[in-house]
Order: structure tokens, then sequence, then C-alpha cells
């Protein structure tokens, strides 16, 4: 993607439930969640049983993604879910919900489960953060809830967000109502996004673009692509 291009030109996207437009230089992409502790083996996401493949199919579209969003200078953003190493930010109920064996703050395979500073939380090495672009820590599932992310994205101007990572039916869909709510346009790339249940993965992507796109747009990363070009 040509860095000199005009950031403010109006571009638009092939999406549903109709196109997507947006002025580069005011939209941010926001990428959820691409921990170890989620994607990688060994890591929260396998010990619970799931199928850590089925989100790893993600890694390389938000890869050329996020190639393209740098060449151009435009905002890039990467969340964290994880607590404090007290755990005093974790409620009680969060922690023992589904009465797995594992639960979060106990000892991992990468050091305690999604404990800022462990292993695990970290970001995974093929979509490492670059200086200057913000990671935002946070303790729930939406990106906005106790984080100053909101803050971050009105001084900078940003309205419109496209959102990628995991899970698609949590983190990515309560991250897309807490910016609808806040008045972003929100752009969610389905080949971007996935989950360890197939079924709410398309459940998650039907709710977001239902009602004439109730809570945004859902498209494919390579239309985007296109459009950047």
């Amino acid at each position: 993607m040509n860095s000199t291009m005009d950031r403010d030109q109006l571009l638009s996207v092939a999406a549903e439930p109709y196109p997507f437009e947006f002025r580069p230089a005011s939209c941010a992409l926001l990428v959820i969640d691409m921990q170890r502790d989620f994607l990688e083996p060994g890591g929260f996401g396998a010990a619970l049983g799931n199928d850590v493949s089925l989100l790893r199919s993600t890694i390389a579209p938000i890869g050329q993604l996020l190639a393209a969003w740098r060449a151009a200078g435009l905002m890039v953003l990467h969340t964290r879910e994880g607590h404090r190493a007290d755990l005093s930010d974790l409620p009680p109920a969060k922690r023992v919900r589904g009465r797995f064996k594992t639960r979060i703050g106990d000892a991992g395979p990468m050091g305690h489960i999604l404990v800022r500073g462990e292993p695990g939380h970290d970001i995974i090495p093929e979509l490492y953060p670059v200086a200057g672009e913000p990671v935002i820590d946070k303790p729930g599932k939406g990106a906005f809830w106790a984080t100053d992310l909101h803050a971050i994205l009105h001084h900078r101007g940003i309205r419109q967000l496209v959102v990628c990572g995991v899970t698609t039916e949590v983190c990515v869909n309560t991250t897309v109502r807490e910016a609808n709510d806040r008045g972003y346009d929100c752009l969610v790339p389905e080949d971007c996004v996935a989950s360890y249940m197939p079924e709410l993965h398309r459940a998650g992507l039907a709710m977001i673009k239902a009602q004439g796109g109730i809570f945004g747009w859902v498209s494919h990363s390579q239309r985007l692509l296109q459009a950047l070009a």
C-alpha cells in the first residue's frame, strides 16, 4: 500500500449489509486479544480442551492488514485480556465460571494464566506490536470497560474501527457492541476473527450485521486491502 495515499479520501469496502465507507485518517485497526494463552498449545484455551488451530487461522490475514495499516501510517491498537498479579481486579464469578480444573491465576506452562506480565498473557510474536502502537490491558471482555481506549481514540480523531481478533462471539462481539454505543462505526473482516466453536463464530457475525447492521458491518480482509490499494 502506498504510504503517500490521501488519508482523508473516502473509501468504500464491499460489505454486509451494505458497503462500508471510511476515511483512513479517522479509522483505526483494533486487534483483540491475540495472546499466547488463547492461541498457542499449552495456553489457557488449550487447557480448557479447545482446538487452538481454529483461532490460529486468523494470524495470516490479520498480519496482512497490519502490514498495510502500518505502511500507510494509520493507527493500530492491540488489546490483552488479563488481571493484576494479586487478582484484585478478578471478580470471583469470573474465576469460577465453568468450574474448570484450570482457572485464571493458576500456574500454567506459560506462567500464571491471564495474569499481566506473564508470558502467556502477552501477544503472539507473529502479530507483536511495534513502537507507537498502544496496547490496551483490559480486565473484562470488552475493550472499552475499565480502560482508556475511548480517550485514546477520541484524542486521535478516530471515529471508525476495523476490529479483528478473538473470539468472535465473546471479546470481539462485546467490543463492537461497546463501540457502537459510543458512536463508532465498526467493520469486522470475517477471516480475521475466529472462535473455538465455529457455530458461535457464524452466529457472532450474523448478530453484528443483522437488521441493517445493528452493530456494524461484516466483510473480508481482501476486500479491505483492495479498497486501501
